[in-house]
């Protein structure tokens, strides 16, 4: 049969189904054959908010976007070009995504009577035989049908033969994007290997699916995607929960402090406790508490001891762990606080993102209680990120808040990972004796960071006391003395401002230094910023793009960056948090444009948005 082959330079697909449909592996393992080739992409994983909704319906269901291009991409892109809905509810929830004239490939099985009535289409319609989808190419495929056949010689029930649906549709899209399947055969062997009914079912799906697409007369193309033009170097794919994971057992390795993660599971931020927990060979310790508070407690009783300690959450998690919070900043520990935002209040949307939890990291303590904040701007920086919000918490002994938040958490892109050796050194001294002329330990003596000396407890001739209650300046004793306590707040205070002397000054991300608009953004709209910015400077616009990791306190040069610009814009996933924070702080009327709706800021939506004050 007479095959052509189109090269591409961008395709964004959509996989979605029902949550029980195996999207996110059916995303995760092309994401990762993607990668392997050196073509460069971005993901973004859509989880459903129930744990169980009714399979077929609406709020059942699951998604997987995956942008690949052969050129340098930032976000997973605005609409899709693909769109695999394996039912009625996925089409619809996804139909407003798909560019014009885009591909839809359908499971015909999934648009039943039944899936149609649950995905709430009115009685007698169904949208792969009326006209509602004349501007786009549909594939029909009964995928149910046609892999329960790829699998009649296997002793399986037909519930459990139908698990391997996901298979067949990647086997498919191989075959379409001119792939081989060798790392995902790799990947069922290790998985299902001594489970030879599973492993076959799913090799015969995949196989089967791409079988389909390489004997079906109807498919007269193929399409293909080049390497991308990267940096020479080693990559691999890395999500946003693995890299923090990996940049504290870099911290922990070069500090030489043991890891200990104290931790309560709460989505998005589990994966971190999952994944740290399979590393017991680098002295890796991680405890699931019964409970928040507890997993607080136990970190700050491990910093306490003498390892480098972590608790991780989300947003209602911060809300429990803020005593030992604020226990955490009187003692003057080390001790990282990983928030992996999602949307509130309250329980809010538990699997959706949201950077709404900035005020709640600068401001949300009793007391005047100061902490430094870290953010991470993408899934590979949270390596970065996550690693000096380390250095900075042992070496100027305090505890520090890293902001993620569930788009970079559950996003994927290749990274270039360091070695060892170009990893900057976190040099940490404990206390091991008395200075000459100390007759006994002053826990509250300082340094010139402002940082406290670290004691290890059951050091010879170093006992101390340490605790909640206000502490007298230097002895460390109890105080309740008036003039103490305002010295002792305003020297917490100057100790947290002090780190901007030890951290880099802020630099411009792309654009002219001075000029009519500045865009300041923070964590995971760096993407869209960053492609937006692009965008306009690439029309001529005079346009620059500042994208913050520090934000508390802010490099020292922020001011003045700010001040060469007529107009910051600030966009947000939020109702406008890190806006109020730059007014307050440098009297500049930066504009705010903020979208709070659990999804991404777009490129468009931004360049849009722009284009009004240009």
């Amino acid at each position: 049969m007479n095959r052509k082959e189109e090269v591409l330079q961008d395709v964004v697909i959509k996989f979605a189904g029902d949550s029980g449909d195996g999207m996110q592996l059916t995303g995760s393992q092309f994401t990762n054959n993607t990668a392997m080739l050196g073509i460069d992409l971005a993901t973004f994983p859509d989880f459903p908010a129930e744990i169980r909704a009714p399979q077929g319906t609406i709020p059942g269901v699951s998604g997987y976007q995956l942008r690949f291009s052969s050129n340098q991409v930032f976000t997973p892109g605005d609409e899709c070009d693909v769109l695999v809905a394996m039912n009625a509810a996925a089409l619809k929830t996804n139909l407003k995504s798909i560019k014009k004239g885009g591909r839809i490939i359908a499971n015909t099985d999934g648009f039943d009577a039944k899936n149609l009535r649950l995905a709430n289409y009115p009685e007698g319609v169904n949208p792969l035989e009326d006209d509602s989808l004349g501007g786009f190419e549909v594939i029909k495929m009964d995928v149910t049908k046609m892999t329960r056949e790829a699998l009649k010689d296997i002793a399986m029930g037909m519930k459990e033969k139908d698990r391997a649906k996901n298979m067949f549709v990647l086997g498919f899209l191989y075959w379409m994007y001119n792939r081989d399947m060798d790392s995902t055969l790799q990947f069922l062997n290790e998985k299902f290997g001594k489970k030879d009914e599973i492993l076959n079912s799913n090799i015969k799906a995949l196989q089967a699916g791409f079988n389909f697409g390489d004997t079906t007369e109807t498919f007269t193309t193929r399409y293909k995607v080049e390497k991308a033009k990267m940096e020479p170097g080693t990559y691999r794919s890395i999500m946003g929960n693995q890299a923090v994971s990996y940049g504290l057992i870099a911290a922990s390795q070069k500090s030489g402090l043991p890891l200990f993660l104290g931790s309560y599971p709460i989505t998005p931020a589990s994966d971190i406790l999952h994944d740290l927990s399979k590393y017991k060979a680098f002295g890796v310790r991680t405890f699931q508490a019964e409970d928040e508070i507890a997993g607080i407690a136990s970190a700050i009783g491990a910093s306490y001891g003498g390892a480098l300690a972590v608790t991780t959450t989300s947003g209602p998690g911060i809300a429990l762990k803020s005593e030992a919070m604020g226990l955490a900043v009187m003692l003057e520990i080390p001790l990282i606080i990983c928030n992996i935002q999602r949307g509130g209040p309250s329980t809010g949307l538990p699997t959706k993102t949201e950077q709404s939890d900035l005020m709640q990291a600068y401001y949300g303590r009793n007391g005047d209680c100061p902490m430094p904040i870290v953010s991470a701007s993408t899934p590979s920086d949270c390596f970065e990120a996550v690693y000096e919000a380390a250095r900075i918490s042992v070496q100027h002994m305090t505890p520090v808040i890293f902001l993620s938040d569930g788009y970079i958490a559950n996003g994927a892109e290749p990274w270039k990972f360091p070695k060892s050796e170009d990893l900057p050194a976190i040099t940490v001294k404990f206390k091991k004796e008395l200075a000459e002329g100390e007759t006994q330990l002053k826990p509250y003596l300082r340094d010139e960071k402002l940082a406290r000396p670290w004691a290890i407890p059951g050091t010879p001739g170093l006992e101390h006391r340490i605790g909640g209650l206000e502490k007298q300046d230097i002895t460390g004793n109890v105080s309740y003395d008036p003039d103490n306590h305002q010295h002792m707040v305003k020297t917490r205070q100057a100790k947290v401002d002090k780190i901007a002397d030890y951290i880099p000054l802020q630099k411009l991300d792309s654009g002219p230094e001075k000029g009519k608009i500045l865009i300041l953004g923070w964590g995971s709209t760096y993407g869209s910023i960053k492609s937006a910015c692009a965008e306009l400077q690439g029309a001529g616009h005079s346009v620059s793009h500042a994208h913050l990791r520090y934000i508390r306190p802010f490099p020292k040069n922020l001011g003045d960056i700010l001040k060469n610009f007529d107009k910051v814009i600030i966009p947000e996933i939020n109702n406008g948090q890190l806006v109020k924070i730059i007014r307050d702080q440098y009297f500049v009327d930066a504009i705010a444009y903020n979208k709070i709706m659990g999804s991404p800021i777009t490129k468009t939506e931004l360049v849009a948005e722009i284009k009004k004050y240009l």
